[in-house]
């Protein structure tokens, strides 16, 4: 299977919260730091590197500044450095309950402190020097067993997660990671957690709860007993082995989960790749030919589409449509124009792919009719969770109200109909619009919502008034944008 960007594991970004629940925090300011934040943001956002000296310390440097944590001699601290020096060599401790403490590898001492009174000059390691890592990366993604390089998804039949797909398709591969009294917990698509044990549960029981470890950028699972979780057995089923120390059967990586589509035609038939190369609107059902894995490219706005066969959709002579190619070139780029709730391509020959008589997609009309239009349906977001500029969105303590700036998430679920989707939160409220453009999630009725999907991991959210849900100054989710751009932009 060709990689195009296809399989891109994500660089871990995270926060670290000291034992009073606040985050480490590089200010622009003097470049100094400090451990004042309630909640994780942009300056709150760390990243960790290999020493390039090949040892076992590492780097951290800030995603908000670029620039890396150092401590001198004295004890002193500051996020000054443009490139890594001596002082900005650390050493991370995990400790039993997953927590990280970070040491200053040619110096000794121990990093910590409360509000602007941070240090590396303790001697010993007290509740004020230990670190929870809170990952500020997008919380769904795929899981990707290292060492037997297969894919975990959710096997309904045996009930239970394994690792052994060759690709991420389909919904069953999805898993999102929910923080929670500074663990986390694994999520299947169909709103399960996984137990240590292998079984799925309907409650974060603390059996479903894990520490996070890195290791050489590797995620690890700690259970409560102290092991990992690994792929077991021939059949690969995900649960805690035996080892108390990770080796590279307890080893992941989180790969960027692309969206996964299915597309109807006009005459109500599913877009497939079923009967041969051809890419035509001729089956009745939704399986793995009918899916197609999109990728928006950040720079043209223009989407490819891939097939389950290994092949890109590719213009080909007389404007004809095929799932044939191996690479990305400018006849796999497709533009999308959004009416409504269906969705035109226009092809790069400048034309509109069309559906003909017999149900071969081609790129031949000079207008959008009937013909002309699609719909469009995201398969691999049952379980949604959507993070803005600002942060992620929320309910909002006692009110009908969604935040749009918090560092915890709420998982919202989906349904889809005829080109819009129903948005149900926590109680089972839908989302609807109230007055002056307020959203609200307590709705005894659904209300339908339109995605747009405009750049790459990030959709726009049209309601029935025509305008898009977007962060405001306030922290609310409200519909009153007219653009589908900035804050009313939605990464999922």
């Amino acid at each position: 299977m060709p990689t195009n960007g296809l399989h891109q594991v994500l660089k871990i970004q995270f926060g670290l919260v000291n034992d009073t629940d606040r985050y480490l925090t590089a200010e622009s300011f003097g470049f100094k730091v400090n451990a004042s934040a309630p909640s994780l943001k942009r300056k709150q956002t760390w990243v960790l590197e290999p020493d390039p000296g090949q040892g076992s310390a590492v780097l951290l440097r800030s995603s908000h500044l670029g620039r890396y944590l150092s401590a001198e001699e004295d004890g002193r601290v500051a996020c000054e450095a443009e490139q890594p020096g001596r002082d900005c060599r650390f050493l991370v401790l995990p400790q039993p309950d997953g927590r990280w403490v970070l040491q200053s590898e040619p110096h000794g001492r121990f990093f910590g402190g409360t509000e602007d009174q941070l240090s590396c000059f303790a001697t010993a390691i007290s509740p004020a020097e230990l670190w929870t890592v809170h990952l500020a990366i997008h919380p769904q993604a795929h899981l990707l067993s290292v060492s037997r390089r297969r894919y975990v998804h959710l096997c309904p039949q045996e009930d239970e997660m394994a690792a052994d797909g060759d690709k991420p398709w389909g919904v069953d591969a999805l898993l999102t990671l929910i923080f929670r009294s500074r663990q986390y917990c694994l999520k299947s698509c169909d709103s399960r957690y996984l137990r240590s044990d292998g079984r799925l549960v309907w409650e974060p029981e603390p059996r479903a709860c894990y520490t996070l470890e890195f290791k050489a950028g590797k995620l690890a699972f700690k259970d409560c007993d102290g092991r990992y979780l690994a792929p077991v057995g021939p059949a690969g089923t995900l649960k805690a082995g035996r080892n108390t120390r990770p080796s590279k059967d307890e080893l992941f990586d989180l790969e960027e989960s692309h969206p996964q589509v299915v597309l109807v035609a006009a005459n109500h038939r599913y877009v497939s790749v079923r009967q041969g190369v051809n890419v035509s609107a001729n089956q009745d059902d939704e399986l793995d030919h009918e899916t197609f894995l999109m990728q928006i490219d950040q720079e043209t706005k223009k989407c490819t589409f891939y097939s389950s066969t290994g092949g890109y959709w590719t213009l080909v002579t007389h404007g004809g449509i095929q799932a044939t190619a191996t690479q990305v070139s400018t006849n796999t780029m497709f533009e999308m124009e959004w009416r409504g709730r269906r969705v035109a391509l226009k092809a790069s020959n400048g034309r509109y792919v069309c559906m003909k008589k017999n149900g071969q997609l081609a790129a031949i009309s000079d207008f959008v009719g009937k013909d002309e239009e699609f719909t469009l349906k995201l398969i691999n977001r049952p379980i949604l969770v959507l993070r803005g500029l600002d942060g992620f969105v929320c309910h909002r303590r006692g009110s009908n109200q969604l935040d749009t700036n918090r560092s915890v998430y709420d998982v919202f679920h989906l349904s889809f109909s005829d080109g819009a989707y129903q948005i149900r939160g926590r109680g089972g409220g839908f989302w609807y619009t109230g007055s002056h453009g307020s959203v609200c999630s307590d709705g005894e009725r659904a209300e339908d919502f339109v995605f747009e999907f405009r750049e790459r991991g990030r959709l726009a959210i049209r309601a029935r008034s025509g305008k898009y849900l977007r962060g405001g100054a306030s922290g609310l989710l409200r519909a009153d944008a007219d653009a589908p751009a900035g804050t009313a932009l939605w990464e999922y």
